[in-house]
C-alpha cells in the first residue's frame, strides 16, 4: 500500500496578509509608508551599509533614492512590508516583510529583514518577530519559513534563537548582486507554535530582564526543546 500524508479535516487556506498594525509593549509595526517612515528609516540606516549586504537592493546613499524605493514597495502585497518602531526610543529603526505567501499550501515566509543598529539585539527586535509569527499562525498558516544567504551566520543564529528548525542548504539557489547565493532554509510548523509562543512570553516578560537590561533566561535556551533540528554550522 502506498503511503500518503495525514489528512487535514476542516482545513481551509488562510487569508493573505491584511493587517496594518502589529503592536506590543516593546515594538510597533506599521504597514510601510514613504510619507510616514521613509525619512526616519533612511536616517537609521545611514552609515550602516552592512545591513544591505545580503539583500537584493541597497545600500541607498541618498534619502531621495531610499524614499523612491519605499514608494515603489509600500503597496506591495508580496512582499508585504512593515516599518518597525522601537517604543523605548520612539524611533523607526527597521523593516520586515511577509513574502512568498502561498495560502493554498498554508505557507508564508518572513524576510527582507533590515534592522538598523538601533534595533539590533533589542527586545523590540525579538518582539517584532514574535508578533509576525503570531499573526501568521493565528491566521491559519501551517508553515512559517525563514531563508537567508548561507554565508549570513548572524541570520542563521537569529533563526535558530527564534525557534526555527534548520532544514538544509539549497546550493546555487540564486544570483544576488552578481554573486552566487546558497540559501539556508529554516521553518516553524503549526504544531510547534504553542510551545514557542509560551517561550516568547517567558522571554519578553519584564521580570526576565534585570535592572541593567541583561536577560535572566536566554531565548535560545527556551526554544531549544521545540526545535526539530539545530543548524550544524553554529
Amino acid at each position: 500500500m502506498q503511503k500518503v500524508g495525514f489528512e487535514l479535516p476542516g482545513w481551509v487556506p488562510p487569508r493573505v496578509p491584511d493587517v496594518d498594525v502589529l503592536d506590543g509593549p516593546y515594538v510597533r509595526l506599521e504597514r510601510l509608508s514613504s510619507d510616514r517612515h521613509g525619512a526616519a528609516l533612511f536616517q537609521a540606516y545611514s552609515g550602516h551599509d552592512a545591513v544591505w549586504t545580503y539583500l537584493p537592493v541597497g545600500p541607498f546613499h541618498s534619502s531621495a533614492q531610499y524614499q523612491r524605493w519605499v514608494r515603489e514597495n509600500e503597496t506591495s502585497i508580496d512582499p508585504y512590508f512593515f516599518a518597525i518602531q522601537d517604543k523605548m526610543s520612539g524611533k523607526w529603526a527597521g523593516v520586515a516583510s511577509f513574502l512568498r505567501v502561498t495560502p493554498n499550501a498554508g505557507t508564508i515566509e518572513v524576510g527582507f529583514l533590515t534592522f538598523s543598529p538601533l534595533l539590533q539585539r533589542t527586545p523590540a527586535a525579538t518582539e517584532a518577530m514574535f508578533l509576525m509569527m503570531q499573526w501568521a499562525f493565528e491566521a491559519g498558516y501551517r508553515r512559517y519559513e525563514w531563508k537567508c544567504d548561507a554565508l549570513n551566520l548572524p541570520s542563521r543564529r537569529a533563526a535558530q534563537r527564534l525557534g526555527f528548525s534548520y532544514e538544509g542548504v539549497f546550493r546555487q539557489a540564486a544570483v544576488v548582486k552578481g554573486r552566487n547565493r546558497d540559501t539556508a532554509w529554516f521553518s516553524v510548523i503549526d504544531r510547534e507554535w504553542p510551545a514557542l509562543k509560551e517561550a516568547f512570553h517567558v522571554w519578553l516578560a519584564p521580570e526576565n530582564f534585570r535592572p541593567d537590561g541583561s536577560q535572566v533566561e536566554r531565548l535560545s535556551d527556551l526554544t531549544r526543546l521545540v526545535r526539530a533540528n539545530d543548524d550544524p554550522t553554529l
